[in-house]
């Protein structure tokens, strides 16, 4: 079977707008997490009185500082920021416009609501004001692969184009597609990741559904009651291990890994916990590892009540007391819950702790539930001791999607 190492990364997020940066700002518990200003929560719409509310948005974000002076009008925000962390792993990766135009490079991109802001503009102005008002240029923006092709088109990626959307497991498992085609022989490179924006119509649409926090975001901790959105995009770029010595690239990390799963009965603890452990059993027997050989955890925790609850409970199962010991980290605490991008950028930061050690704690951590079963669970950032090798990945989504990726250290 054909491996898969990773060559380069990117990441645009309200912590930072480096992969080096983001995992510098995590180690430090820098907070994401302030007053909205990218929307008005009394710009319409049954919200109820939802007062002050915090997310993590990337403010001042000016496309042409990053992509130069050409045109970006025709891309709506969720492209912009994926244009960017694209570009910074094609570069990262040493992928030259001129190694691009002879060989194909794909993407697969994870994402939740990708262009929903858009399409609900589209859709006002044409019921407001009549199809002949709705915007054109809006128009091309308003499917959920859009983020994708625009990408493809801007930076010339002339492989397969995919989209993926499993609420928070979306870039995780973007991750996983993209490595199957390498490994299959169906491509040579693919970037895969996740990209997402923090709009007025994804916050109302968690808010109805009662996902958002109102007291306490803080995952895993006992006084959590839901998460806080934010937005941002990161990519790895993955390619077959010969190919990529081939043109004397360097590796960063292979993809040992993974596994996917789903719990078929929504809401259900038990199934979610279930579901959970399979996909990291799974991921451990694709990687040839046992539990006792990793060295670090990176987990979806977000401040859900039960979803934190059932994401412990199924990684400690898999994982057994001697897994479940192991350092582990949460980085939505400071990051937010950035849904489609979220397993990318937890994928970036497992790359950084690979770099130097750091394993970011979780912000605001005071106590966990009864018999919390995950030890090496933290408050506080922790240097390892000695260099990482084996680092495991998990998502859940709150429709049953559940995935675990194990990466090795190069």
């Amino acid at each position: 079977m054909r491996r898969v190492v990773v060559t380069g990364a990117g990441a645009l997020s309200p912590l930072a707008d480096s992969p080096a940066g983001l995992h510098a700002a995590l180690c430090a518990q820098a907070s994401a997490l302030k007053p909205i200003e990218l929307f008005s929560l009394d710009s319409g719409g049954n919200v109820g009185d939802l007062g002050p509310r915090l997310a993590g948005e990337i403010r001042p974000f000016e496309p042409r500082d990053y992509l130069g002076d050409r045109n970006v009008r025709p891309v709506d925000r969720t492209a912009r920021l994926l244009l960017v962390a694209v570009q910074q792993a094609l570069e990262s990766a040493g992928w030259t416009a001129e190694l691009r135009a002879e060989h194909e490079i794909g993407l697969v991109l994870g994402t939740v609501f990708c262009s929903v802001r858009t399409i609900a503009e589209f859709d006002r102005r044409a019921l407001q004001l009549g199809p002949s008002y709705a915007s054109p240029m809006d128009f091309a923006n308003s499917v959920i692969n859009a983020a994708a092709g625009q990408a493809a088109i801007w930076h010339g990626l002339r492989g397969v184009n995919s989209t993926v959307a499993a609420g928070e497991a979306s870039g995780l498992l973007a991750l996983t597609y993209a490595a199957d085609l390498i490994r299959s022989g169906r491509a040579d490179a693919v970037l895969a990741g996740g990209a997402e924006e923090l709009c007025f119509e994804s916050f109302v649409g968690c808010h109805q559904a009662g996902r958002l926090g109102t007291a306490c975001t803080v995952p895993f901790d006992a006084r959590r009651d839901g998460f806080a959105l934010a937005e941002g995009a990161a990519v790895l770029l993955l390619e077959e291990a010969g190919a990529a010595a081939a043109r004397g690239a360097r590796i960063l990390a292979e993809v040992r890994g993974y596994g996917q799963t789903f719990a078929a009965r929504a809401g259900d603890e038990e199934s979610a916990e279930s579901a959970a452990a399979r996909a990291v059993r799974l991921a451990l027997d694709d990687a040839a590892v046992d539990p006792g050989d990793l060295d670090v955890l990176s987990l979806s925790a977000n401040g859900g009540v039960r979803s934190d609850r059932s994401e412990a409970r199924g990684i400690a199962a898999a994982l057994g007391t001697v897994g479940a010991a192991r350092p582990a980290t949460a980085i939505k605490a400071m990051l937010g819950e950035a849904l489609g991008a979220s397993g990318g950028f937890q994928a970036v930061a497992l790359l950084g702790t690979f770099a130097d050690g750091g394993v970011p704690g979780v912000l605001g951590l005071e106590g966990t539930d009864d018999g919390f079963p995950l030890s090496g669970v933290a408050a506080q950032t922790r240097t390892l001791a000695r260099p990482p090798r084996l680092g495991l990945l998990h998502a859940a989504a709150w429709d049953g999607q559940c995935c675990a990726v194990v990466l090795e250290a190069k």
